[in-house]
C-alpha cells in the first residue's frame, strides 16, 4: 500500500509542476519530456502496486480460510512480499528515502531569484566551483560556460558553428531562446562582437565598488538543472538622467564595447545603452541554454 502511495505521489506531485509551471525552475525546460515520461512510468507503477496489493490481499483472505494452510508457508508469503526489507527499521529507512521527494516538493516552496542572491554570494568571473558544496557542479556567473560538457574539439567546432550564426549581423536581437548560447559568444570572442547592437533584457543589479556602482543586466539561467544554474549577462551604461534600482527589469538597446572592469582587473564585455525601456518582470524569468 504504501508503495502505491509514493508512486502516486511522484504522479501528482509532476502533474502539479507541469500544470503550475513550477517545472522550469527545477529543469531545462528542453528536457521537459523526461519530466512527462516519468509521470507515465509513476503512474504505470502505481497502478501495478494497486494490483499486486489487492491480489495479495485476496488471496491472503483465501488462505486463512483454509485450515490445510501451515504457519510455515504463511511465513513464507509474507518474507517474499518483503522483498528481504523483514525489519520495520529497514521498511522506515527504504520508504522515507523514497518518500523524500514528494516531501521536498511539498514542503520547500520554488521562489523566483532576484539580486539578493548575487549580494549573497557574489560572482566571479569566469566561473565559481564554490557552488552549493558539491565540488563537481560550478555555479557559474556572467558568462555561461557549456565547455565542461564536451571535449575541447567539440567545444571549439560547436562554439565556430554558432558564431557563424551572427557573423554577418550588425544588430544582433538577443530573445529567451538564444540568450545563453549569444552570452557564451560574446565573452568568449569579445572582439568578434565589438562595435555591434544588440538588444536585450533583464533585471538590473548595481555591483558598487569604491569608485562607482557598476550596472549589469542580468538574467538567471539553467543549462542543465539547477545544479549548474547561474546569473548572465552584461556590464552596461545607461543613459544620462536614467536611474535604475536592483531588480528592476528594463529592455535595452545599445553597442557593444570592451570596459576595463577593476573588481576583476580585466577587459570584459559591456554595452553603451542608447534606449531603455522599463518593462514588466516575464511570467518565467529564467533562460535556457539548447543544444
Amino acid at each position: 500500500m504504501l508503495r502505491f502511495l509514493i508512486l502516486s505521489g511522484y504522479f501528482e506531485l509532476m502533474m502539479y509542476l507541469q500544470v503550475s509551471g513550477k517545472l522550469d525552475q527545477y529543469i531545462n525546460v528542453h528536457y521537459r519530456y523526461l519530466a512527462i515520461l516519468s509521470m507515465i512510468l509513476s503512474a504505470l507503477l502505481a497502478l501495478v502496486q494497486l494490483y499486486i496489493w489487492v491480489k495479495s490481499d485476496s488471496t491472503k483472505e483465501k488462505k486463512q480460510m483454509n485450515e490445510h494452510e501451515s504457519d510455515h508457508e504463511l511465513h513464507e508469503h509474507h518474507h517474499d512480499h518483503d522483498h528481504g526489507l523483514t525489519k520495520p527499521s529497514q521498511r522506515l529507512v527504504a520508504y522515507t528515502l523514497l518518500a523524500l521527494p514528494i516531501i521536498v516538493g511539498i514542503l520547500f516552496p520554488t521562489v523566483s531569484l532576484d539580486t539578493t542572491i548575487v549580494e549573497a554570494k557574489g560572482f566571479n568571473f569566469p566561473v565559481s566551483k564554490e557552488s552549493v558544496g558539491d565540488p563537481e557542479v560550478q555555479t557559474q556567473y556572467l558568462k555561461p560556460d557549456t565547455s565542461i560538457y564536451f571535449n575541447k574539439s567539440d567545444y571549439l567546432d560547436q562554439m565556430n558553428q554558432l558564431k557563424k550564426k551572427y557573423d554577418g549581423k550588425q544588430t544582433i536581437k538577443i530573445t529567451d531562446e538564444n540568450y545563453l548560447e549569444i552570452m557564451e559568444l560574446i565573452y568568449n570572442y569579445p572582439s568578434e562582437f565589438i562595435g555591434k547592437k544588440i538588444s536585450y533584457e533583464g533585471f538590473v543589479y548595481q555591483a558598487p565598488d569604491k569608485e562607482k556602482e557598476n550596472c549589469f543586466l542580468f538574467r538567471f539561467g539553467i543549462i542543465h538543472c539547477v545544479a549548474d544554474s547561474g546569473v548572465f549577462g552584461l556590464l552596461i551604461h545607461m543613459p544620462d538622467g536614467v536611474n535604475v534600482k536592483n531588480d528592476e527589469w528594463y529592455k535595452v538597446e545599445g553597442t557593444i564595447q570592451s570596459d576595463y572592469y577593476e573588481p576583476f582587473k580585466r577587459e570584459i564585455p559591456a554595452v553603451e545603452v542608447s534606449q531603455a525601456i522599463k518593462v514588466e518582470a516575464p511570467k518565467n524569468q529564467y533562460v535556457y541554454r539548447s543544444f
